[in-house]
């Protein structure tokens, strides 16, 4: 009977983890052009607008990171509001930290970009090292939560500095703001046709697309901003800032989201 009673106990589906990230549908994706689109404007506003400089800007919008990712981590359960306030945490400090590598030490677009396609495949090999996956369903632990968030951080920065050097005339592929959204978005087209109608790692494709999205936003935030000698609409940094967050948040708040699930 114990033998019996073993065998029905191990036939018994392993329980689903509800994980603390957002199951990744058209609204995550939405959402999350939005956010990387909000970093541009508002990280543009801080250091350009109000004049503080990249450096400055770097150390208030990561000191915000700190905080916003610290009660993520520190959290139970998935709160969307507290999972997209890190995200636009990290695309502000992302949108700073790139220009102060590129402009201020001079590293220039395409050199910033290779140094931090080298940290971020750095942090996916140390993650995959670590964990064994580097798969969004294999959260289920704060150590993996920890290297989530700062391979996160290294793709946000790097979207910026490749934005810049795919759209700057001098230094980069001189594609512009438009052209540069155009390729994104047709990489990102190319990702999607992937997922359908092929058998690619999903797990590939999606941090190719989260890669993707960043970089899409950084010219699409730079077309709204920037003067038009520069290509720009020459919108006011505050007024984009603040419409584009009210359509962030109310996104968030009537799309339904629920966490990722994954098995322990």
């Amino acid at each position: 009977m114990a033998s019996q009673s073993t065998l029905t106990v191990n036939r018994q589906p392993v329980q689903p983890i509800e994980s603390k990230v957002p199951e990744v549908n058209a609204s995550f994706w939405l959402i999350k052009i939005l956010a990387t689109t909000l970093g541009e404007t508002a990280g543009d506003a801080v250091t350009m607008s109000m004049n503080l400089g990249y450096l400055v800007g770097s150390s208030i919008f990561l000191s915000i990171f700190l905080v916003a990712v610290a009660c993520q981590v520190m959290s139970r359960r998935f709160h969307p509001l507290i999972f997209w306030s890190v995200i636009v945490a990290t695309t502000t400090a992302g949108t700073t930290l790139a220009d102060f590598f590129d402009r201020s030490l001079g590293i220039g677009y395409l050199g910033g970009s290779i140094t931090l396609v080298v940290l971020l495949m750095a942090s996916f090999g140390t993650w995959y090292w670590s964990q064994g996956s580097v798969s969004i369903r294999k959260i289920t632990s704060r150590k993996a939560e920890v290297f989530y968030w700062l391979t996160i951080m290294f793709s946000q920065t790097l979207g910026t500095a490749l934005g810049d050097w795919v759209a700057d005339p001098k230094t980069g592929l001189g594609l512009g703001y438009e052209g540069g959204a155009l390729l994104f978005a047709a990489g990102l087209a190319i990702v999607a046709g992937l997922y359908f109608w092929t058998k690619t790692s999903h797990t590939i494709l999606f941090w190719t697309a989260f890669i993707l999205t960043r970089p899409l936003g950084a010219t699409l935030g730079d077309f709204l901003d920037k003067p038009h000698a520069s290509g720009g609409m020459e919108l006011s940094r505050y007024t984009a800032s603040l419409v584009i967050a009210v359509v962030m948040i109310g996104c968030v708040l009537l799309m339904p989201q629920k966490a990722e699930q994954t098995e322990a």
